[in-house]
């Protein structure tokens, strides 16, 4: 179900120049208000928390989701280069469960990485809420990068799919309506940080054992429905 050959050139686009000088720009952002905000309002946990809820998790992990989850197929699609990968004596469903593989890991290192970072730089981890939001970031990690593969699966608009699933359902619909944040893997992912962390200074709408399943079916449901997506490719000597 793994390919190295796929896993590399996965990597190769997601990490080239200009596609990694934009997944670096959030994380070494997060960083720097997380340093401003230690020097200027010191080490307090309600307000560390309202940085990584705020920013990591509600903004910088969702974005670095769609840029590697879209990323990862579907400018192969858009030019058309993943016929020659799809010639290959590789499964389909090998295809998409390596490029998932690539994008979880990417979108791991350059939001849970930066958010333990920002962390533990903002209260030292007071109240577990560095290492609650890393894992927080984790789970999303990979929510985010199926639902995301999906769409560069099934759609030449991911990116604009992906920003406005992010930006418009989880960030506005979600702080306007309620019953939004049901269907929003950012509450999912805060409802496991709200296990681990303390003193109720993280908190979710959704309760951990719906969101431990709904994370577990949209990721799984989105990797199987890729795959059956790409079976319906064909090449042009197939037809």
């Amino acid at each position: 179900m793994y390919d190295p050959t796929v896993a590399r050139l996965t990597y190769r686009a997601l990490l080239g120049r200009r596609r990694a000088a934009i997944l670096f720009i959030l994380p070494a952002l997060l960083v720097v208000i997380a340093v401003a905000v230690r020097v200027f309002a010191g080490a307090d946990d309600q307000v560390a928390s309202d940085v990584l809820g705020g920013f990591a998790i509600a903004t910088m992990v969702p974005l670095i989701g769609v840029i590697a989850g879209t990323g990862a197929i579907g400018p192969e699609i858009d030019d058309g280069s993943i016929v020659y990968l799809l010639a290959k004596p590789v499964t389909r469903p090998t295809i998409i469960f390596t490029k998932l593989i690539v994008a979880i890991a990417v979108t791991m290192v350059f939001s849970a990485v930066p958010t333990l970072i920002a962390g533990l730089i903002l209260n030292g981890n007071g109240q577990q809420i560095a290492v609650a939001y890393t894992i927080a970031a984790l789970v999303a990690s990979i929510a985010y990068s199926a639902l995301f593969l999906l769409l560069g699966t099934i759609s030449r608009h991911a990116v604009v799919l992906g920003l406005v699933y992010a930006l418009v359902w989880e960030a506005l619909f979600g702080s306007l309506v309620s019953g939004a944040r049901t269907l929003s893997v950012q509450q999912w992912s805060l409802a496991v940080a709200e296990k681990i962390g303390g003193g109720g200074a993280i908190t979710s709408d959704v309760g951990l054992p719906l969101a431990t399943v709904l994370l577990i079916v949209v990721t799984v449901a989105a990797t199987w429905y890729a795959g059956q997506k790409l079976r319906t490719l064909k090449l042009a000597g197939e037809e």
